[in-house]
């Protein structure tokens, strides 16, 4: 049975795509084939004559199925700020209705066990003035997992997001505690305040890691594989 998850944050800077390569590490460690999506990305660097994007590169080396890069981040934006602007610069046009038909293209053509479609920014990021990135989940149909960057302030950030999530009429699937700040104070007292208060079962505590540094095996739920 494949399994395919939007990847969302709590906003931007909370670790989505390092959380998205531990998860298609592990899939993969469980003999699952396995793919990361980034249909939108804004900030780009050039890199023997072409334009790519960090977050889009890590996804691809995290990935057992190998795509062309144009198939992994159809929608490159130069700029790393928010995609409506960004696109409105470069005067390109985006829409749900283009975003979700490059994923769908994909489903079709591809095959994979584990399938994951990361977001920019937090939920509600625009894509134009009418539509945002959560518009592409709904359209899409896909089970959710919020990672939620373990700072302070998380808390209300991460209610929120569940809340909208869940008015979208999307499943949450989990939540990702992501320990981004390790010299936050009371971060297992946070970490239980929401597997008290969110509707999710908490999936995963992924550990501040170092540079290089791999993380614990066991960190997530295999369930989420299943």
């Amino acid at each position: 049975m494949r399994k395919r998850y939007f990847i969302a944050g709590t906003d931007t800077d909370v670790g989505k795509t390092k959380v998205s390569e531990m998860l298609l590490t592990r899939a993969g460690q469980l003999g699952l084939s396995t793919l990361g999506l980034k249909p939108v990305a804004a900030g780009a660097e050039q890199i023997d004559d072409h334009w790519s994007n960090e977050d889009a590169r890590a996804l691809m080396a995290a990935s057992s199925v190998k795509l062309d890069y144009a198939q992994v981040n159809p929608v490159l934006l130069k700029q790393p700020i928010a995609p409506h602007i960004a696109a409105h610069q470069e005067q390109k046009r985006l829409s749900v209705q283009t975003v979700s038909g490059y994923c769908r293209g994909t489903f079709m053509t591809t095959q994979a066990d584990f399938v994951l479609v990361e977001g920019a920014g937090g939920w509600r990021v625009p894509l134009n003035f009418n539509e945002t990135l959560a518009d592409v989940a709904k359209d899409l149909q896909l089970d959710v997992i919020l990672v939620v960057g373990m700072k302070l302030g998380c808390l209300n950030h991460a209610l929120l997001t569940a809340e909208a999530i869940e008015r979208d009429g999307l499943k949450l699937a989990g939540w990702i505690a992501n320990c981004i700040d390790p010299e936050m104070a009371v971060r297992n007292e946070n970490i239980q305040t929401l597997q008290r208060m969110l509707r999710a079962p908490l999936i995963g505590v992924l550990p501040y890691q170092n540079e290089g540094e791999d993380a614990p095996e066991n960190w997530v739920n295999p369930a989420i594989f299943a």
